[in-house]
This record gives C-alpha cells, sequence and structure tokens, in this order.
C-alpha cells in the first residue's frame, strides 16, 4: 500500500511493503508525477507517467528517464503509530542526487589524453558520465559534442518547442565543474583510432583514450526533392531550430511533412498558434506501424478535430520559393500547400559514418552492434542510445534498435558499469510517450511485428488500452487517459512474466473483469502470465 501524507511543510510517500514501513519523497524527480498513482511492486514504485523506478528502501533511481533519485525519510512505529522524520529541504525539492566523487588526478592528465572519452553529450553520455562517478571512478572523463549547449532534455524540443536552452538543461554548468565532468561542446570527431585509442576530431584535435563510449545518436533525414535547401525549411535538431519555427510559424502557414512522432508532435504544437497546419505523410494512417491501424485512426481524427490537414499516402515533389522563401509545397498527387514554413520529420539514420574505417562492428543500416554489457566488438569501446543495436531480453534477445529516451538513459548506465568492470547486463523494459494537445500515450514493451491488436476502452472517448500481441503473447502496451495500465504492465513484463492473449481477452469475456478494468482497477492482472 502507498499513501500520500502531508508533514506540514511537504509531502511524503509512506509505504507498506510485506510488513515494513519506508517513507520517500512522493514527487517523481523527473517531470513531477504523484508516485501515489504509480505501481508499487517487489521493493521499488514505478511512475505512472513515464516508467522511472526507485527502490523503496533507499530511494535510489533504478529505472529511468530522469536523473535524480528521491529522497529517503526515516521511519519509526510507536504504540501502533507511524512517525516520519523528514528534513525541510528534501521536503520542498522531492529529489536528491546521488553523493558522486570527484577527479583527483587531472594535474596528471595533459590537455589531449583522458581516461574516459564520451562522444555525445545525450541521455546516454550524461548518465554514463554520472554512474561513474556515483560508482567512486575518480579519473579524467570528458564529454564532446557538436552542439552548443550542455546536455538537455532532447524531447522537449517537439513537445514544448518555444522553451529556450538554459530552461531545459539537464544539469546546470556548476554541476559539471562540481563533479568534474568536462563538456567540450561545438567539438565533432572526425575518426577513431581504435588499435592507438586516439579520436581525431574534425578541426585535427586529437585525443587519447583509454575507455571510449559513443553515444552519437542520428541524424534526421533530409527532402531529397527540388527546393530543398531553401530558407524556412527545418529539420529540428536544436533548441534554435524550434525556437525559431514557433516564431515563423505563428500566424502562418505550416506544412510538416512526416508523421513520425516529432512531426506529429510539431503539428500539435503549433495547430493553435499557425494560421493553418498540413501534414504530408506516406502511408495512409498516422503511427501504424507503430501503434496499429485503429490507435492511428483515433490520434487522426483528434487530430483533425484541432485544424490538423492530411495529406496522405503522398510525398513532397517540390518546394517552390518567392524571392528567396518558401512559398508552396508541391505534392506528387498534384496537389499544392501554401507554407510560410516547413519541418521535415522523416526519421533519421545513426550518426556514425565516422566510424567506418574504424574496424568498430556496424550493421548494414549503420547501428553500431552491442552485447548486453553495452559492448561492441573492440574491447574497452562501447556504445549507447539512439546509434546502437541491442539484444533485448523482453524479446528473447533479439537485436533491436530503442530509440527513445528513457532506453538511452539505461544505456548509458550499462556501459558505465561495465566500464568499471561489473558485469552488469541490460534488461530493461523499453517505455515511451508522446504528447499532443494536453494528452499523452504511454507505451511499454516492444511491439515490432505485432500481428493482432487488443483494444479495450473507447478509441472515439480517447480512453483505452491496446495490447500488442504476436502469436499468444502480449510484447507491448499503449494507453491514453488510462494510467497507471502501462507502468503495471511493463512491471509484471520486468519481472519476466509473460503476458497471454487469452490474459487480455478475458477482459471482455468475463463481465467483472471488463468493469473492474473500466473502473481502472488492474487486478486482474496481479499473478497473471506465466
Amino acid at each position: 500500500r502507498m499513501r500520500e501524507v502531508d508533514l506540514g511543510c511537504g509531502k511524503a510517500l509512506l509505504i507498506k511493503e510485506s510488513g515494513e514501513f519506508h517513507a520517500v519523497g512522493h514527487k517523481c524527480p523527473h517531470y513531477g508525477a504523484p508516485l501515489v498513482k504509480g505501481v508499487l511492486s517487489k521493493g521499488r514504485v514505478r511512475c505512472p507517467w513515464h516508467g522511472a523506478c526507485f527502490n523503496i528502501g533507499t530511494g535510489d533511481i533504478e529505472d529511468f528517464p530522469g536523473l535524480d533519485s528521491l529522497p529517503r525519510f526515516q521511519v519509526k512505529i510507536e504504540k501502533e503509530k507511524v512517525y516520519i522524520r523528514a528534513s525541510k529541504q528534501a521536503l520542498q525539492t522531492q529529489r536528491r542526487t546521488k553523493v558522486m566523487a570527484k577527479c583527483i588526478s587531472l594535474s596528471n592528465y595533459n590537455l589531449s589524453s583522458t581516461n574516459v572519452l564520451i562522444i555525445g553529450a545525450g541521455a546516454a553520455g550524461l548518465v554514463c558520465a554520472e554512474t561513474l562517478r556515483q560508482e567512486g571512478f575518480s579519473d579524467r572523463i570528458v564529454m564532446c559534442t557538436m552542439d552548443r549547449h550542455l546536455p538537455y532534455d532532447r524531447p522537449k524540443l517537439s513537445k514544448s518547442m518555444d522553451s529556450h536552452p538554459e530552461q531545459i538543461t539537464l544539469r546546470p554548468k556548476d554541476f559539471f565543474c562540481t563533479y568534474d565532468i568536462e563538456v567540450l561542446t561545438e567539438m565533432q570527431v572526425a575518426a577513431v583510432d581504435v588499435k592507438s585509442k586516439i579520436a581525431v576530431f574534425k578541426d585535427g584535435f586529437k585525443m587519447e583514450y583509454n575507455k571510449l563510449l559513443i553515444a552519437t545518436g542520428n541524424t534526421p533525414k533530409t527532402l531529397s526533392c527540388k527546393g530543398k535547401e531553401m530558407e524556412n525549411v527545418f529539420n529540428i535538431r536544436t533548441p534554435e531550430d524550434a525556437n525559431r519555427v514557433v516564431k515563423l510559424a505563428t500566424s502562418k502557414n505550416v506544412v510538416i511533412v512526416g508523421a513520425s512522432f516529432m512531426g506529429m508532435e510539431v503539428a500539435a504544437y503549433l495547430a493553435e498558434r499557425a494560421h493553418s497546419v498540413s501534414l504530408v505523410e506516406l502511408e495512409h494512417v498516422p503511427f501504424k506501424k507503430f501503434f496499429g491501424e485503429r490507435v492511428g485512426r483515433a490520434v487522426m481524427k483528434m487530430f483533425e478535430n484541432n485544424r490538423v490537414k492530411f495529406y496522405m499516402q503522398t510525398e513532397v515533389s517540390e518546394l517552390r520559393e518567392q524571392e528567396g522563401k518558401l512559398k508552396e509545397v508541391v505534392l506528387k498527387s498534384g496537389k499544392v500547400l501554401r507554407a510560410d514554413v516547413c519541418v521535415v520529420g522523416i526519421g533519421a539514420v545513426p550518426a556514425t559514418g565516422f566510424l567506418k574505417q574504424s574496424g568498430i562492428n556496424i550493421d548494414s543500416k549503420g547501428f553500431i552492434v552491442v552485447n548486453k554489457m553495452m559492448q561492441t566488438n573492440i574491447p574497452g569501446v562501447f556504445a549507447a542510445g539512439d546509434a546502437v543495436t541491442f539484444p533485448l531480453a523482453l524479446r528473447n534477445n533479439k537485436k533491436v534498435n530503442v530509440p527513445h529516451w528513457q532506453m538511452a538513459h539505461m544505456h548509458g548506465r550499462i556501459a558505465a558499469l561495465n566500464m568499471l568492470a561489473h558485469g552488469t547486463e541490460i534488461s530493461t523494459v523499453p517505455y515511451l510517450w508522446t504528447a499532443m494537445f494536453g494528452k499523452s500515450i504511454r507505451y511499454a514493451g516492444h511491439g515490432e511485428g505485432f500481428d493482432d491488436v487488443v483494444i479495450q476502452g473507447d478509441l472515439d472517448e480517447l480512453k483505452f488500452v491496446a495490447f500488442y500481441t504476436k502469436s499468444d503473447e502480449v510484447v507491448a502496451v499503449a494507453s491514453m487517459n488510462y494510467d497507471p495500465i502501462v507502468s503495471k504492465v511493463a512491471e509484471v513484463l520486468a519481472a519476466g512474466r509473460t503476458i497471454r492473449k487469452r490474459d487480455v481477452d478475458l477482459v471482455t469475456e468475463t463481465p467483472l473483469a471488463f468493469l473492474s478494468f473500466r473502473t481502472g482497477d488492474m487486478s486482474w492482472l496481479t499473478g497473471k502470465g506465466s
């Protein structure tokens, strides 16, 4: 059981499990979700919004997203009363940064050598650096990034487009100074010599390393049609890109190419601000491959109700200009759309071109191949995040690419632990979310190749749960307005249990089970799964 209790100057989450009491912070440090509405399971609580997990005994973060842990409060029982002792500061901040080491031998290194080099400063790179320090690592750590900013909350580029860089940084500048994590901005690695253990930068600078993490993420695909280079055509890659699109799109005509997560989130964000928003997509339904046709149609209807116009089963043939600026988008169907701004969201490719001659194993699509410990085929070289394929325990160790925020965090942590020879294997359940028009779709598992979708609830009311099955097995779940069902399923899958198709079909076959489901009670899931 979990209960939110008010201590006067702040709240705590009081937990009773297996006869023992624990008290921790009541808000998820990621985006502030109330953990009392989350899922309690075997010594940890999982956030209902985005799936982060915290140990109820220590408050430590065990699965992501987010960087900080929960504060832990003292609990004592006297005469059948529960007393919680907590500092006012911890109650007000509701977060705790783990104790970290610093570099004790910085003077032993010259400018061009480091113990750990991290290429990329996204979630994977930052979590790797922080985990090393949390584990007591006290040698030099250098992160390098093509970006001009310190690590920031990249999902907000399409979900909250007018956020300025300083509003979305994951850690302030003084954090990196305090814990001796050096960040080289606007520095691009051009090649890696794994035999000499040297990274060569685009400007000719060379850096020697002992351990290497490659976490370069991906590069957005660009249009191949005439006019693609003109002004006001954007791939949203940086906060400046997102800010500029919002500014240019206000009260203007916007065309978005690609009903990807990024494309759809941008369309939703601009719908109230722009004069018109048109979305061009090759498929006949958005998100069809990911969420299935029925969910895709329900989402499409929500967008149409919010003035977004879809042009499906076509693509762009030409971008036309007037006085050097975008004026029209011409579709292969012959339709001509007025456009002052065009945002391209047609997918991405792994940013691994600089590794082609390195000897690091890269597959035919450009992804770096790693094992369960995030190790490449080269000793001492690790890779993490959107640019890798790794064995997913949930799908019988099938090699998969999961280009999502939570998974990048976990990759970074696993890589760091194995740089320190812990022998830790990745076993997390993928968890992601998308936000549009004030509503969120949450998703857990890996539904690639699903052959059926079992839907409960009401798609028209946008209150539903979709179970994605392959053969007889539930491989993923998505929901809207049904928290914390996705976190509950994630916990069942994380425990190594299999949910069968008949388990979720029973929800409709048994009136009592369906009633409990409609009211949000998930007791039908308890004990399910072989």
